[in-house]
């Protein structure tokens, strides 16, 4: 398979809210498929080229450019033949200040971006086919995002942002009655403010994140971070570090998250 991929830093304007760019040229004569696992991102497809099949909780859908919500199950891609465009990596509660909108309306779904009412977003992809090179498109990338921002007024609760920190940070160990107690805030109320602007409870969203460290720590280094000192562990030694009970509590949320065992998981990647 023919590949081509470049990173891009979102402006520093956007860091709270945006995590990275993404630019990528793919081209297969067979079918590629890939397991879309949960994690602490949604993520906005710019594409510039053919559709891409999707099969996730939502059903089957062949979307070119559409945002993804917070999930709490796997999505499998696949596609054949070219792939073009534009990746790009949103915290949960950048999508809440872009689009001001109830996060719930997205989890479990990645609706196309001419279906979410926001003409800015689904011209993007337009706009960008016009810009040659990936500097000048990461760069026409911020100018939209930070106008979109500007034109909408919902901001995250300083206290749902304090608290997805925290469950960032400590990869999801942390209980959501001492979240709650260190916001100020009852625990009902955490529940209904922090899933309105990231589309999953504190609880879930403590169990997504748990896994994804997990998977990061199972995963070969290259496929999240490039970092060759990381990734590929034992299951066993990942199932102690991420707090599960032991090998089969890990085995479990696997099949649970991303419809897969750890070892199906990693076979993925050889």
């Amino acid at each position: 398979m023919d590949q081509e991929y470049c990173l891009g830093r979102p402006h520093p304007a956007l860091a709270p809210f945006v995590v990275r760019y993404l630019g990528y040229r793919e081209h297969s004569s067979t079918p590629v498929r890939r397991r879309q696992v949960p994690g602490a991102s949604c993520t906005l497809i710019l594409g510039l080229g053919p559709p891409i099949r999707l099969f996730g909780p939502a059903g089957p859908s062949v979307p070119a450019s559409f945002l993804a919500g917070m999930h709490d199950g796997p999505v499998l891609t696949e596609f054949t033949g070219h792939q073009h465009g534009l990746q790009v990596d949103l915290g949960p509660l950048g999508v809440f200040a872009l689009l001001g909108r109830p996060m719930p309306e997205l989890t479990n779904t990645a609706p196309q971006l001419t279906e979410l009412d926001v003409p800015e977003l689904a011209g993007l992809p337009a706009r960008l086919a016009e810009v040659p090179g990936w500097p000048r498109r990461f760069a026409l990338l911020d100018e939209a995002l930070l106008r979109r921002l500007d034109a909408c007024a919902a901001r995250p609760d300083p206290e749902v942002a304090w608290a997805w920190r925290q469950l960032r940070r400590s990869a999801g160990r942390i209980g959501v009655q001492e979240l709650a107690e260190d916001t100020g805030w009852s625990r009902r109320h955490l529940l209904t403010r922090f899933r309105t602007q990231v589309g999953l409870g504190p609880k879930t969203t403590a169990r997504v994140l748990r896994f994804h460290h997990a998977a990061r720590l199972l995963a070969p280094a290259s496929v999240y971070t490039g970092d060759p000192a990381s990734g590929a562990r034992s299951i066993s030694d990942v199932a102690a570090a991420c707090g599960y009970a032991d090998h089969a509590h890990l085995v479990r949320e696997f099949r649970a998250l991303g419809g897969c065992t750890p070892t199906e998981f990693l076979a993925g990647w050889s």
